[in-house]
């Protein structure tokens, strides 16, 4: 997992041009089956990925915490909103609650989530390769193929399946 990750970041920018053109073509003709053919390249990459092993957006990227997050995060460590917000988050230049530093302050030194059953639904979701309507979150997907192993194989896998 190691040289995957030490590669990812060269790779996802040599496809950059590749994916950026093939989501801008993506955007404009979207196949009618697009949501399930996503669902499936989804669930058949997390068959044989194991997050525990990587935990890169964990360690390189923050999410962005809904207010209904912190309701739910600050209530499991039975402290007010506000206990939590100034503890843990900042808010960034979008005007979000994100956190204060990454790697993320709920990661133990064994990749795993030490808030896993309360998490933001930012993580609950990531890398969003599953999500409906995904032509519409193209950007971040973008994004998310240099920080995570799965998405990228996702990526790669969807541009062999939906030739456009």
């Amino acid at each position: 997992m190691k040289q995957i990750l030490n590669n990812l970041n060269k790779l996802a920018k040599d496809k950059h041009i590749e994916n950026k053109k093939y989501f801008d073509k993506l955007k404009k003709k979207q196949p009618k089956n697009l949501d399930y053919v996503m669902q499936d390249l989804h669930d058949a990459e997390f068959k044989k990925t194991d997050c525990l092993q990587c935990a890169n957006c964990c360690k390189t990227t923050g999410p962005l915490f809904t207010l209904a997050d912190i309701e739910r995060i600050s209530k499991s460590f039975k402290q007010k909103p506000q206990q939590f917000i100034e503890q843990y988050l900042r808010v960034d230049e979008d005007k979000d609650y994100v956190l204060k530093s990454v790697p993320c302050t709920f990661l133990d030194s064994e990749n795993y989530c030490m808030i896993y059953d309360v998490r933001p639904k930012a993580c609950r979701e990531f890398p969003h390769t599953d999500r409906k309507k995904f032509h519409q979150i193209a950007d971040l997907t973008l994004k998310n193929v240099a920080i995570c192993p799965a998405a990228f194989n996702i990526v790669e896998e969807m541009k062999k399946k939906l030739p456009l």
